[in-house]
């Protein structure tokens, strides 16, 4: 009985990306028949034929959810007239840009690189957390007008070990810096969507050292009057949209500060410019925003207790290496018939 040959399986992704895996790519597939496509070229020539796509980082750019660059503006409008595609597999970490619930509503499968820059953006967070509780915008202001005040009276730093950081989102992200703030003296409490109670203590329960207290998002306001530290490190769902508004940042106590590696929309922004201006908050390590880039007219930009960084949290030179296992991992994954590895809405 003659068989028709298997279609090749024609996987889209840029010309940097087809350079690098090209062999790889060649070693998952095997016997499998197979077709790279150059984005370029495909763009070029309205290739609407693929079955995979990796969008890499290069592929996105400098462009932000908001703000989108022509060229990949034109990425996306041929991934959205592809009728074959099955799956996307993404640089990022989150998927909340509009063309990625867009494929998913057209049945394509979106996997992330959830993980890929944990490391990295947890030790951002780390940095800003230090950063404000040495109170370094102060002091690096204070350097830059040649002024020498020693850090006495109300300038006095407080000690961390024995404050609270209050970490949204328990993915790899948020466990690791809670490693690290745990090492540093710091109680940890764990905002997530279910908690584990036979491996970690519950709220206002006595837990030992070393232990991460856990509640659910619903508990979220018993736990901000005792966080010193609110560290949002979740993705933007229904749930977490503009969860940190302004009742959340009025029950945080006097002095209270925020780290946001997160999603700007996961705070309310107007909110938040109160909070500081008024000086409840005692200051904010910001790396996103509700729009991107920050407007240049965003009172943000100007005040002394804020950290303002343009989305670059989790930009490392090894981030990319990372990124392109995991599109291997994945893809040897597609070919087995296997389930694919940060897929969004799997559980």
């Amino acid at each position: 009985m003659n068989r028709e040959p298997a279609q090749a399986l024609r996987i889209l992704m840029s010309p940097a990306s087809l350079k690098q895996l090209g062999g790889e790519v060649a070693d998952v597939m095997g016997v499998r028949p197979y077709e790279l496509l150059a984005l370029d070229e495909a763009v070029a020539m309205q290739r609407t034929d693929a079955d995979v796509a990796f969008i890499s980082r290069e592929v996105t750019g400098t462009s932000t959810k908001h703000e989108i660059h022509p060229a990949l503006q034109q990425v996306y409008d041929l991934l959205r007239q592809s009728p074959g595609l099955k799956w996307v597999h993404i640089h990022s970490a989150g998927a909340d840009r509009q063309i990625y619930q867009d494929l998913r509503d057209k049945g394509v499968q979106i996997t992330t690189s959830s993980g890929a820059n944990a490391q990295v953006v947890a030790t951002v967070a780390l940095a800003g957390v230090l950063a404000l509780a040495r109170k370094f915008p102060m002091l690096w202001a204070e350097q830059q007008a040649r002024q020498w005040i020693p850090m006495m009276g109300p300038r006095m730093p407080r000690d961390l070990p024995g404050q609270t950081a209050t970490i949204v989102g328990w993915g790899p992200i948020g466990q690791q810096l809670g490693r690290l703030l745990q090492a540093l003296g710091l109680n940890v409490v764990a905002v997530r969507q279910k908690v584990c109670p036979l491996v970690y203590g519950q709220f206002n329960a006595p837990v030992q050292a070393n232990t991460v207290v856990q509640v659910t998002f619903d508990d979220l306001h018993d736990v901000l009057p005792r966080t010193d530290w609110l560290i949002l490190a979740c993705p933007l769902t229904d749930k977490t949209l503009q969860l940190v508004n302004a009742p959340a940042l009025a029950a945080l106590p006097p002095g209270a500060h925020l780290v946001n590696v997160a999603r700007g929309e996961v705070v309310d922004q107007d909110a938040l410019v109160s909070a500081l201006q008024s000086g409840h908050l005692g200051g904010a390590f910001l790396d996103v925003f509700a729009h991107e880039p920050l407007p240049p007219e965003s009172p943000l930009w100007a005040m002394p207790q804020v950290m303002v960084t343009p989305h670059a949290a989790g930009h490392s030179d090894g981030n990319e290496a990372r990124v392109r296992q995991m599109f291997l991992d994945n893809l040897r994954c597609w070919t087995s018939g296997q389930p694919l590895c940060n897929a969004v809405g799997s559980n």
